[in-house]
């Protein structure tokens, strides 16, 4: 691994940097390295002490998995899944086990309730095997209920047919299984399909991690479709989230009877497309197939660093004054503070390593 590489993985690992941090300080400094030794400064300007990752933990994890035969998807790869790219909160760094090919295919989400019924997980095995028969991936968080029978219907069954692609996502490092029961399907899939995880080694899946976990699912994808799902449920979350990210949402229908149902016709009413089959997705994906671009990435990871003027006192209390607790777009502090869009997201991202601003998707920020 060269050290650029290295780099980002531990720049990606440092407290507080996340996902739009980490492409600030790219775009600001040029390369990882810079940025790393540029971060000191940053923070103790925001009154905190630096938050470096530890180069011997960060050494350790990148040793381990290359035991396990996992690979590194770095924003800036070429391998790094394209859809994703384009995503504003993409992950920096992605930790891959099985074939990495699969996430520059045509993929498709399917997400649903963990207490499914039956006839619902039947329904998602059979769209999912329709779906990988047509070599669309199809995406998973392997969870109970509608995930695990998604990824079983892609892969089928043992002896029936050829193994179809499936992608999932986890939410706990590559090496962790969760839930437990589905130990054997998450072995089986980085070995026929491709497993994903942002998370580093060992960690475990922490309720926090999931919403995390469902971004990766809807900005691979493009679209999302929730089989069954409660109207307060992670399902539509991610639903959400495709629609931020400008993907198709898809839907299918349930009775009105059932409250595993109403989230998903609620999707409908408010204009998800409604699904009865396989061919219906395809046909909802295939005016947007040109979504699945192929980024110009090399294997130089290393860009001219843009030059940013350092924001005067003036100008930082000016953008202060414009945040609160409430959410705010940047796009709306950029244009009331009347500044330098550059400038405006150099005080934002002080104030993100000084732990002093949260980040929210769709371009959202507020106040701590």
């Amino acid at each position: 691994m060269n050290q650029e590489r290295f780099d980002r993985i531990r720049l990606a690992r440092s407290e507080g940097i996340g996902s739009v941090g980490f492409r600030r300080l790219l775009a600001r400094f040029g390369s990882a390295g810079d940025a790393l030794r540029a971060l000191p400064d940053l923070a103790r300007r925001g009154g905190r002490a630096p938050v470096l990752a530890d180069l011997d933990r960060i050494a350790r994890e990148v040793n381990r998995a290359s035991a396990l035969g996992a690979v590194w998807l770095i924003q800036g790869d070429r391998e790094y899944p394209a859809l994703l790219a384009q995503i504003p909160d993409a992950p920096p760094v992605l930790m891959a086990m099985g074939d990495v090919s699969l996430a520059r295919r045509r993929c498709v989400a399917m997400v649903g309730a963990r207490n499914a019924s039956a006839a619902a997980c039947r329904f998602a095995r059979m769209v999912a095997r329709d779906l990988a028969a047509q070599e669309v991936a199809v995406v998973s968080g392997l969870a109970r209920g509608i995930d695990t029978a998604a990824h079983r219907g892609a892969l089928g069954e043992a002896g029936e047919r050829a193994a179809g692609p499936t992608i999932g996502v986890i939410a706990s490092g590559i090496d962790i299984a969760y839930p437990p029961e589905n130990a054997a399907l998450q072995e089986r899939i980085a070995t026929e399909g491709l497993l994903l995880a942002e998370q580093p080694l060992g960690a475990e899946p922490r309720a926090r991690n999931f919403p995390h976990r469902n971004r990766v699912i809807a900005g691979l994808s493009l679209a999302t479709l929730v089989v069954e799902a409660a109207p307060k449920s992670g399902s539509l979350i991610t639903a959400r989230l495709a629609g931020d990210y400008g993907r198709d949402v898809l839907a299918v229908p349930g009775s009105p009877l059932d409250p595993r149902a109403q989230g998903c016709n609620l999707l409908i009413r408010d204009g998800a497309v409604l699904i009865q089959s396989a061919a219906d997705v395809i046909e909802a994906i295939s005016p947007v197939d040109d979504r699945s671009p192929r980024l110009p990435f090399g294997e130089d990871l290393v860009s001219p660093p843009q030059i940013v003027a350092e924001p005067e006192e003036r100008e930082r209390n000016l953008v202060i004054r414009l945040l609160g607790a409430a959410p705010v777009s940047v796009d709306e502090v950029i244009r009331q503070s009347g500044l330098d869009p550059a400038m405006v997201r150099a005080v934002l991202l002080d104030l993100e390593l000084a732990g002093r601003l949260e980040r929210q998707p769709g371009g959202w920020v507020a106040l701590l």
